[in-house]
């Protein structure tokens, strides 16, 4: 799927192995300024892998992948800077208040301390967190750690966006505005990489959907290209037929008559 905008993210033959295990069987992807990709697939299909590649955490992988144009096997790691990633599982330092962790955040991007302490302020207030700024992480819940985490991948106002799982423990209202930031973001050239088991919410956000199966790419195509590769409807029932994942309902069933089950029937 080509775009007239700049190109993004190139990975061409993209293959990692942990240990025996091939994790990556040659992904080949580009990825245009403006775009909202969702990157979807089954638990263990590589997509945290294919992520943590192109934000340089893992090494050992074999291909060629490029951010910004920039081979990112050169070593030189200023293409970060332009980067913000929302992981699935983050640890945040639960000691530091929210300011703080978002200043020490914005200044490990080359933010100046003042304008960054100043800018998280506002954001958290925009978030309905302008009452805890300066109470400490560890008192926060789920949710409210996810917002601090998704302001931290926002205050350098980055040119690509890595999300994985970002809704997770938000209430309704604030997966809403989160969703119509993305979408105004990306119409002011922001790309975004978005990861989700949340089908629904992919449908309606990506404007491209990646679905990997076993290390590589299967469907690759806006929703409605993905619904004419398919005789299902939503994108949950396409993502089954894809994967080859047919049995829900008959597990389902047997589920229930298990659940079912009186004393003496078994």
């Amino acid at each position: 799927m080509k775009s007239t905008g700049e190109k993004v993210l190139s990975l061409r033959n993209l293959t990692m192995n942990y240990g025996s295990k091939q994790v990556l069987r040659g992904i080949d992807l580009e990825v245009y300024q403006g775009q909202i990709i969702g990157y979807i697939g089954p638990n263990g299909a590589g997509k945290s892998t294919t992520v943590k590649i192109m934000l340089g955490l893992i090494d050992g992988y074999k291909g060629e992948v490029e951010v910004f144009g920039q081979n990112i096997a050169s070593g030189d790691p200023t293409y970060k800077r332009r980067i913000g990633y929302v992981p699935e599982n983050a640890e945040a330092y639960d000691n530091l208040t929210a300011s703080e962790y978002l200043t020490f955040t914005g200044e490990l991007y080359g933010m100046d301390r003042n304008h960054a302490e100043e800018k998280a302020v506002r954001l958290m207030k925009e978030f309905d967190l302008g009452d805890v700024i300066h109470t400490r992480l560890s008192s926060f819940s789920k949710g409210m750690k996810q917002k601090v985490l998704i302001i931290s991948s926002l205050l350098h106002d980055p040119d690509l966006l890595f999300l994985d799982e970002p809704l997770s423990g938000l209430d309704a209202n604030s997966m809403m505005i989160i969703r119509e930031v993305l979408s105004q973001l990306a119409a002011q050239g922001k790309t975004i990489f978005y990861s989700s088991h949340i089908m629904d919410l992919v449908e309606k956000i990506s404007t491209r959907i990646v679905l990997i199966v076993k290390g590589k790419v299967v469907a690759d195509g806006s929703f409605e290209e993905l619904q004419a590769l398919s005789e299902e409807g939503t994108l949950a029932e396409i993502f089954n037929q894809l994967t080859g994942f047919t049995e829900h309902r008959s597990i389902a069933e047997k589920f229930v008559s298990i659940v079912r089950e009186e004393d003496g029937d078994a």
